[in-house]
C-alpha cells in the first residue's frame, strides 16, 4: 500500500482558485521588480563583482553600523559590514571593491580598523580576494548557466511529453540564432540571457509545445521570486546562491514533471468530462507525494539553515524559499497553463477533453 499523507482522496478546486494563485504571482513578482529596480539590479556579491572580503570574529557583540564607521574611518569609503552567523556568534563580513594590487593595502586598513575598537578584540577568520576580470567573467558563465538549464528543460519536456522531438530541435535551433543575433549587437550578458528567455517562452507558444511552455514558466517564476526575495532583504548574490538557484530549477523541474505525467495519463483514460476537471483531478492525486516529498526536503533545509552555520545560511535559504515557492508553481502555475492554452493539448488526448480557453470546473 502506497503511503499517503491524507486519509482519503483530497478534492481541492485548484483550477477554480488559479486566478487567486495569478495574483500572488504577479505580486511577488511586483515586489521583487520594484526592489531591484530600485536598488540598480541584484545586490551582487565579492564572486560577481570583484574585491575583498574579510570575515572577523568578535570577542562581545558588536552592532554592524559600528564597524563599518570604524573602517570607513580607515580611508575605505564604500565598505560594507554586515553580520553573519547567528546571532552568538559575533561574526561580521567587511566588503570592499578595491583593485587587486591594492589588496594588500586594503586589508593592513581593515585590520587596524577593526584593531581600533579594543573593547570587540576582532580576529580574523578568512580572506577572499576577486579580481574583476574573473568575477565579471563568473556572473556571465553563472546567467549562461541558468539559461541553458532553462532551454535544455524545455526540449526535454518537448520531446518527452508531447513527442515533437523534431519541432523542439527547431526551437533550439531559433534560441542559437537568436543569441548570435543578439551577441552581435554587443548588448550585456544579462540584457542577453532575458531576451533569450522571452524568446523560448515565445516560441514555445508559437509551435504549440504547451508542457514546455507551462515547465519554463514556472521555472522562471521561481527563480525571479527568489532573486527577489533576496534583492528585498538586502542578500549578497554568489556563486553559492547561483548553485541553490540551479537546485531548485530542477527540484521544480521534478515536481511538474509528477504532475504533468498524471494530467497526460488521466488524458488518455478520459477519466473525467473537461480539461479542466482533469487537471484538478491529476494534481489533486498526487497532491499527497507532492506534500510528503517536499514537506520532508523543506524540514532538512530547515534544520540546515538553523544549525548550518553562517558559511551555508544563504544557501539554505535560497533552498528553502525556492523549493517552497517550486511546489506551489508546479500546482497554480506549470498545471494552469495547460488549460490557459488548451485548444493546443497533444492530440493523445481526447479532443473532447478540450475546453475553449478560460473554462473552468
Amino acid at each position: 500500500m502506497a503511503l499517503s499523507f491524507f486519509k482519503t482522496q483530497t478534492r481541492f478546486d485548484f483550477i477554480g482558485n488559479r486566478r487567486k494563485a495569478y495574483l500572488l504571482s504577479a505580486l511577488l513578482l511586483l515586489v521583487g521588480f520594484v526592489s531591484l529596480v530600485v536598488q540598480g539590479g541584484p545586490r551582487y556579491g565579492i564572486d560577481f563583482v570583484g574585491g575583498m572580503v574579510v570575515q572577523a570574529k568578535s570577542a562581545v557583540k558588536m552592532p554592524a553600523r559600528q564597524v563599518e564607521q570604524a573602517v570607513v574611518s580607515a580611508g575605505l569609503s564604500g565598505a560594507v559590514v554586515q553580520e553573519f552567523g547567528a546571532a552568538d556568534d559575533n561574526e561580521v563580513l567587511v566588503r570592499v571593491a578595491v583593485a587587486e594590487e591594492a589588496a594588500p593595502a586594503a586589508r593592513e586598513a581593515i585590520v587596524r580598523a577593526l584593531a581600533a575598537i579594543p573593547e570587540a578584540r576582532f580576529e580574523v577568520q578568512r580572506v577572499d580576494m576577486v579580481g574583476a576580470k574573473v568575477s565579471a567573467d563568473l556572473r556571465a558563465q553563472a546567467l549562461e548557466a541558468l539559461f541553458y538549464a532553462v532551454l535544455l528543460i524545455s526540449i526535454y519536456i518537448s520531446g518527452r511529453f508531447e513527442h515533437k522531438w523534431m519541432i523542439a530541435a527547431f526551437m533550439a535551433a531559433c534560441l542559437g540564432a537568436a543569441v548570435y543575433g543578439l551577441g552581435l549587437l554587443d548588448v550585456s550578458k544579462e540584457t542577453l540571457v532575458l531576451a533569450a528567455l522571452a524568446v523560448t517562452l515565445v516560441v514555445c507558444w508559437k509551435l504549440q509545445l504547451l508542457y514546455a511552455l507551462g515547465a519554463t514558466v514556472a521555472l522562471v517564476h521561481d527563480t525571479l521570486i527568489t532573486v527577489g526575495v533576496f534583492s528585498v532583504l538586502g542578500k549578497d548574490i554568489d556563486l553559492s546562491i547561483v548553485a541553490a538557484l540551479l537546485t531548485i530549477i530542477g527540484y521544480s523541474l521534478n515536481d511538474t514533471i509528477i504532475v504533468f505525467d498524471r494530467i497526460r495519463e488521466n488524458l488518455r483514460a478520459k477519466v473525467a468530462p473537461t480539461l479542466p476537471a482533469v487537471i484538478n483531478l491529476s494534481i489533486n492525486q498526487t497532491l499527497s507525494r507532492t506534500v510528503l516529498t517536499s514537506g520532508t526536503t523543506l524540514l532538512v533545509i530547515f534544520c540546515l539553515l538553523l544549525f548550518g552555520g553562517g558559511v551555508i545560511h544563504d544557501f539554505a535559504f535560497a533552498l528553502l524559499v525556492g523549493i517552497g515557492v517550486g511546489t506551489y508553481s508546479s500546482i497554480f502555475v506549470a498545471a494552469p497553463i495547460l488549460l490557459e492554452f488548451g485548444p493546443g493539448m497533444p492530440s493523445d488526448g481526447d479532443a473532447a477533453l478540450v475546453q475553449p480557453r478560460g473554462a473552468v470546473v
